[in-house]
Protein backbone atom coordinates (compact mmCIF):
# COMPACT_ATOMS: atom_id res chain seq x y z
CA UNK A 1 0.00 0.00 0.00
CA UNK A 2 1.19 3.67 -0.17
CA UNK A 3 0.02 7.03 0.81
CA UNK A 4 -1.85 9.21 -0.96
CA UNK A 5 -3.65 12.56 0.78
CA UNK A 6 -7.08 12.36 -0.84
CA UNK A 7 -8.69 15.38 -1.45
CA UNK A 8 -11.55 15.19 1.29
CA UNK A 9 -14.13 17.22 -0.79
CA UNK A 10 -14.45 14.27 -2.96
CA UNK A 11 -16.94 11.70 -2.09
CA UNK A 12 -15.78 8.36 -0.58
CA UNK A 13 -17.04 5.18 -2.76
CA UNK A 14 -19.46 3.64 -0.73
CA UNK A 15 -19.85 -0.52 -0.66
CA UNK A 16 -23.28 -0.94 -2.27
CA UNK A 17 -25.63 -1.31 0.93
CA UNK A 18 -27.38 -4.21 -1.38
CA UNK A 19 -26.66 -6.58 -4.21
CA UNK A 20 -30.02 -4.69 -6.39
CA UNK A 21 -30.38 -7.72 -8.60
CA UNK A 22 -26.68 -8.56 -9.42
CA UNK A 23 -25.92 -12.33 -9.84
CA UNK A 24 -23.70 -14.43 -7.61
CA UNK A 25 -20.88 -14.45 -9.86
CA UNK A 26 -20.80 -10.38 -10.04
CA UNK A 27 -19.86 -10.51 -6.14
CA UNK A 28 -17.82 -13.36 -6.05
CA UNK A 29 -15.73 -11.55 -8.71
CA UNK A 30 -16.20 -8.34 -6.97
CA UNK A 31 -15.20 -10.25 -3.70
CA UNK A 32 -11.88 -12.18 -5.33
CA UNK A 33 -11.06 -8.67 -6.94
CA UNK A 34 -10.73 -7.04 -3.21
CA UNK A 35 -9.07 -10.25 -2.17
CA UNK A 36 -6.19 -9.45 -4.97
CA UNK A 37 -5.60 -6.20 -4.39
CA UNK A 38 -5.36 -7.00 -0.47
CA UNK A 39 -2.71 -9.70 -1.38
CA UNK A 40 -0.91 -7.75 -3.86
CA UNK A 41 -0.85 -3.87 -2.20
CA UNK A 42 -2.69 -2.39 -4.97
CA UNK A 43 -4.57 -0.15 -2.52
CA UNK A 44 -4.45 3.42 -0.86
CA UNK A 45 -4.04 4.62 2.75
CA UNK A 46 -3.29 7.80 3.37
CA UNK A 47 -0.59 10.12 5.05
CA UNK A 48 -2.86 8.70 8.65
CA UNK A 49 -3.53 5.32 7.70
CA UNK A 50 -7.28 5.95 6.92
CA UNK A 51 -7.59 2.38 4.17
CA UNK A 52 -10.45 3.62 2.71
CA UNK A 53 -11.56 0.41 0.85
CA UNK A 54 -11.17 -1.58 3.64
CA UNK A 55 -13.32 0.43 5.91
CA UNK A 56 -16.28 0.66 3.15
CA UNK A 57 -16.59 -2.76 2.18
CA UNK A 58 -15.11 -4.85 5.57
CA UNK A 59 -15.33 -2.45 8.83
CA UNK A 60 -18.51 -0.77 8.07
CA UNK A 61 -20.32 -4.22 6.61
CA UNK A 62 -18.73 -5.93 10.14
CA UNK A 63 -20.82 -2.57 12.44
CA UNK A 64 -23.97 -2.06 10.20
CA UNK A 65 -25.82 -5.18 11.73
CA UNK A 66 -24.64 -4.32 15.34
CA UNK A 67 -25.57 -0.54 14.74
CA UNK A 68 -29.40 -0.89 12.60
CA UNK A 69 -30.60 -4.71 13.90
CA UNK A 70 -28.99 -4.70 17.86
CA UNK A 71 -28.99 -0.92 18.76
CA UNK A 72 -31.85 0.25 16.61
CA UNK A 73 -29.78 3.47 16.01
CA UNK A 74 -31.98 6.61 14.79
CA UNK A 75 -30.43 9.69 13.54
CA UNK A 76 -31.56 12.93 13.62
CA UNK A 77 -30.16 16.12 12.50
CA UNK A 78 -27.55 14.76 10.08
CA UNK A 79 -27.85 17.63 7.58
CA UNK A 80 -26.19 19.93 10.04
CA UNK A 81 -23.01 17.94 9.51
CA UNK A 82 -21.87 20.17 6.21
CA UNK A 83 -21.49 18.64 2.71
CA UNK A 84 -17.84 19.57 2.34
CA UNK A 85 -15.08 21.28 4.41
CA UNK A 86 -13.66 20.76 7.43
CA UNK A 87 -16.44 20.04 10.84
CA UNK A 88 -15.51 19.40 14.32
CA UNK A 89 -17.82 16.99 15.85
CA UNK A 90 -18.12 17.05 19.40
CA UNK A 91 -20.15 14.20 20.93
CA UNK A 92 -20.60 12.96 24.90
CA UNK A 93 -18.83 9.73 25.94
CA UNK A 94 -19.70 6.78 27.54
CA UNK A 95 -21.06 3.02 27.77
CA UNK A 96 -17.79 1.99 29.52
CA UNK A 97 -16.21 0.33 26.33
CA UNK A 98 -16.22 2.67 23.73
CA UNK A 99 -18.67 1.51 20.84
CA UNK A 100 -20.30 5.00 20.73
CA UNK A 101 -17.82 6.08 18.86
CA UNK A 102 -17.95 3.32 16.55
CA UNK A 103 -21.66 3.95 15.66
CA UNK A 104 -21.17 7.45 15.30
CA UNK A 105 -19.21 7.02 12.43
CA UNK A 106 -21.63 4.41 10.99
CA UNK A 107 -24.13 6.96 11.34
CA UNK A 108 -22.23 9.46 9.59
CA UNK A 109 -20.66 7.00 6.94
CA UNK A 110 -24.65 5.34 6.00
CA UNK A 111 -26.54 8.44 6.29
CA UNK A 112 -24.85 11.48 5.66
CA UNK A 113 -26.29 12.54 2.06
CA UNK A 114 -22.94 13.56 0.47
CA UNK A 115 -21.47 10.28 1.74
CA UNK A 116 -18.79 12.09 4.16
CA UNK A 117 -16.57 10.23 6.52
CA UNK A 118 -16.63 11.01 10.18
CA UNK A 119 -12.41 10.43 11.20
CA UNK A 120 -12.71 10.16 15.09
CA UNK A 121 -9.30 11.45 17.54
CA UNK A 122 -8.79 8.75 20.07
CA UNK A 123 -7.40 8.34 23.10
CA UNK A 124 -3.73 7.23 23.24
CA UNK A 125 -4.32 3.79 24.78
CA UNK A 126 -5.91 2.84 21.63
CA UNK A 127 -2.55 2.98 19.92
CA UNK A 128 -1.33 0.89 22.34
CA UNK A 129 -3.56 -2.14 21.84
CA UNK A 130 -2.14 -4.65 19.38
CA UNK A 131 -4.29 -5.31 16.46
CA UNK A 132 -6.88 -2.58 17.75
CA UNK A 133 -3.94 0.02 16.77
CA UNK A 134 -3.81 -1.39 13.38
CA UNK A 135 -7.91 -1.24 12.82
CA UNK A 136 -8.49 2.33 14.73
CA UNK A 137 -5.61 3.58 11.78
CA UNK A 138 -7.38 1.52 9.15
CA UNK A 139 -10.86 2.74 9.97
CA UNK A 140 -9.53 6.51 9.82
CA UNK A 141 -9.18 7.03 13.35
CA UNK A 142 -5.99 9.14 14.30
CA UNK A 143 -4.15 10.44 17.90
CA UNK A 144 -6.56 13.06 20.07
CA UNK A 145 -3.50 15.46 19.82
CA UNK A 146 -4.08 19.46 18.20
CA UNK A 147 -1.56 18.77 15.72
CA UNK A 148 -3.19 15.44 14.04
CA UNK A 149 -6.56 17.39 14.80
CA UNK A 150 -5.37 20.61 12.88
CA UNK A 151 -4.23 18.40 9.54
CA UNK A 152 -7.47 16.71 9.21
CA UNK A 153 -9.88 19.78 9.58
CA UNK A 154 -7.39 21.40 7.05
CA UNK A 155 -7.50 19.27 4.41
CA UNK A 156 -11.64 19.82 4.95
CA UNK A 157 -12.14 16.61 6.82
CA UNK A 158 -14.78 15.95 9.21
CA UNK A 159 -12.92 15.39 12.68
CA UNK A 160 -14.69 13.51 15.72
CA UNK A 161 -13.66 14.13 19.45
CA UNK A 162 -15.39 13.10 22.77
CA UNK A 163 -14.04 15.76 25.26
CA UNK A 164 -14.92 13.75 28.10
CA UNK A 165 -12.34 11.22 27.14
CA UNK A 166 -12.26 7.80 30.00
CA UNK A 167 -14.04 10.43 32.67
CA UNK A 168 -16.86 9.86 30.39
CA UNK A 169 -16.98 6.32 29.14
CA UNK A 170 -15.56 4.78 32.61
CA UNK A 171 -17.96 7.02 35.01
CA UNK A 172 -20.46 4.88 37.11
CA UNK A 173 -24.01 4.27 36.21
CA UNK A 174 -25.43 6.26 38.77
CA UNK A 175 -24.38 9.23 36.65
CA UNK A 176 -25.32 8.29 33.23
CA UNK A 177 -26.32 10.95 31.05
CA UNK A 178 -24.30 13.48 33.14
CA UNK A 179 -21.76 15.34 31.52
CA UNK A 180 -18.36 14.94 32.76
CA UNK A 181 -15.55 18.27 32.43
CA UNK A 182 -14.61 18.93 28.67
CA UNK A 183 -11.08 18.93 29.38
CA UNK A 184 -9.66 22.38 28.89
CA UNK A 185 -11.09 23.20 25.78
CA UNK A 186 -8.74 22.25 23.68
CA UNK A 187 -10.89 21.04 20.68
CA UNK A 188 -12.52 24.71 20.54
CA UNK A 189 -8.73 26.20 19.92
CA UNK A 190 -8.26 23.63 17.22
CA UNK A 191 -11.52 24.68 15.56
CA UNK A 192 -10.63 28.25 16.10
CA UNK A 193 -7.80 27.78 14.47
CA UNK A 194 -9.16 25.87 11.01
CA UNK A 195 -11.78 28.05 10.74
CA UNK A 196 -14.70 25.42 11.15
CA UNK A 197 -18.02 24.97 12.89
CA UNK A 198 -18.30 22.91 15.94
CA UNK A 199 -21.22 20.49 15.93
CA UNK A 200 -22.70 19.27 18.94
CA UNK A 201 -23.70 15.79 18.87
CA UNK A 202 -25.49 14.04 22.01
CA UNK A 203 -25.98 10.25 22.36
CA UNK A 204 -28.22 8.32 24.16
CA UNK A 205 -28.60 4.46 24.73
CA UNK A 206 -25.06 4.03 24.95
CA UNK A 207 -24.76 4.33 28.92
CA UNK A 208 -26.78 1.38 29.52
CA UNK A 209 -24.58 -1.29 27.38
CA UNK A 210 -22.74 -2.12 30.45
CA UNK A 211 -24.16 -0.34 33.82
CA UNK A 212 -21.03 0.01 35.74
CA UNK A 213 -21.45 -0.49 39.25
CA UNK A 214 -18.38 -0.97 40.46
CA UNK A 215 -14.34 -0.35 39.36
CA UNK A 216 -11.34 -2.96 40.24
CA UNK A 217 -8.84 0.13 40.42
CA UNK A 218 -6.41 -2.05 41.83
CA UNK A 219 -6.46 -4.43 38.81
CA UNK A 220 -6.86 -1.24 36.61
CA UNK A 221 -3.60 -0.44 37.78
CA UNK A 222 -1.86 -3.48 37.56
CA UNK A 223 -2.99 -4.23 33.93
CA UNK A 224 -2.59 0.02 32.91
CA UNK A 225 -6.01 0.44 32.46
CA UNK A 226 -7.81 3.74 33.01
CA UNK A 227 -10.62 1.63 34.78
CA UNK A 228 -11.76 -2.03 35.75
CA UNK A 229 -14.91 -2.25 35.38
CA UNK A 230 -17.70 -4.05 37.41
CA UNK A 231 -20.96 -4.93 35.87
CA UNK A 232 -24.24 -7.19 36.88
CA UNK A 233 -22.90 -9.47 34.27
CA UNK A 234 -19.32 -8.96 34.57
CA UNK A 235 -16.92 -10.27 35.94
CA UNK A 236 -19.61 -12.82 36.99
CA UNK A 237 -20.45 -14.43 33.84
CA UNK A 238 -17.29 -14.05 32.41
CA UNK A 239 -17.15 -14.03 28.41
CA UNK A 240 -20.86 -13.62 27.91
CA UNK A 241 -20.83 -10.45 30.44
CA UNK A 242 -18.62 -8.74 27.77
CA UNK A 243 -22.12 -8.68 25.36
CA UNK A 244 -23.54 -5.65 25.55
CA UNK A 245 -27.22 -5.38 26.71
CA UNK A 246 -29.69 -4.49 23.06
CA UNK A 247 -30.55 -0.67 24.25
CA UNK A 248 -31.91 1.70 21.44
CA UNK A 249 -29.83 4.16 20.86
CA UNK A 250 -30.62 8.03 19.29
CA UNK A 251 -27.53 10.23 17.70
CA UNK A 252 -28.44 13.79 16.79
CA UNK A 253 -26.45 16.61 15.85
CA UNK A 254 -27.45 19.72 16.43
CA UNK A 255 -26.71 23.14 14.59
CA UNK A 256 -23.31 24.02 13.81
CA UNK A 257 -21.58 26.44 15.86
CA UNK A 258 -19.67 29.37 13.39
CA UNK A 259 -15.43 29.67 14.44
CA UNK A 260 -14.56 31.34 10.85
CA UNK A 261 -15.70 34.72 12.27
CA UNK A 262 -13.01 35.35 15.13
CA UNK A 263 -9.59 37.31 14.48
CA UNK A 264 -6.58 34.76 13.99
CA UNK A 265 -5.49 35.25 18.03
CA UNK A 266 -8.82 34.43 19.24
CA UNK A 267 -7.49 30.99 19.42
CA UNK A 268 -5.02 32.01 22.70
CA UNK A 269 -7.89 33.63 24.30
CA UNK A 270 -8.74 31.43 27.71
CA UNK A 271 -12.21 33.34 28.51
CA UNK A 272 -13.12 32.44 24.84
CA UNK A 273 -12.20 29.58 24.73
CA UNK A 274 -14.19 28.55 27.75
CA UNK A 275 -17.45 30.43 26.78
CA UNK A 276 -17.55 28.34 23.60
CA UNK A 277 -16.49 25.16 25.42
CA UNK A 278 -19.09 25.74 28.25
CA UNK A 279 -21.92 26.29 25.28
CA UNK A 280 -21.61 23.45 23.58
CA UNK A 281 -21.54 20.71 26.43
CA UNK A 282 -24.19 22.81 27.72
CA UNK A 283 -25.85 22.34 24.35
CA UNK A 284 -24.67 18.52 24.22
CA UNK A 285 -26.49 18.24 28.24
CA UNK A 286 -29.83 20.24 26.95
CA UNK A 287 -30.26 17.77 24.09
CA UNK A 288 -29.62 14.43 26.01
CA UNK A 289 -32.33 15.72 28.20
CA UNK A 290 -34.65 16.25 25.71
CA UNK A 291 -34.26 12.75 24.07
CA UNK A 292 -34.18 10.96 27.44
CA UNK A 293 -37.89 12.94 27.68
CA UNK A 294 -38.98 11.35 24.66
CA UNK A 295 -37.79 8.05 25.15
CA UNK A 296 -40.34 5.52 25.54
CA UNK A 297 -37.58 2.86 27.26
CA UNK A 298 -34.17 2.10 27.38
CA UNK A 299 -34.70 -0.96 24.94
CA UNK A 300 -37.62 0.43 22.99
Amino acid sequence: PYSRPAPAEEPTSRAPRADGGAGWEQRAARGLAFLRRRITGDYEVDEFGYDAELTDQVLMSLLRPVYEKYFRVDVRGIDNLPAHGGALVVANHSGTLPLDGLMLQVAVHDHHPAGRTLRLLAADLVFMLPVVNELARKAGHTLACSDDAQRLLARGELAGVMPEGFKGVGKPFADRYKLQRFGRGGFVSTALRAGVPIVPCSIVGAEEIYPMIGNASTLARLLGLPYFPITPTFPLLGPLGAVPLPTKWTIEFGEPIPTDGYAPEAADDPMLMFNLTDQVRETIQHTLYKQLVRRRSVFF
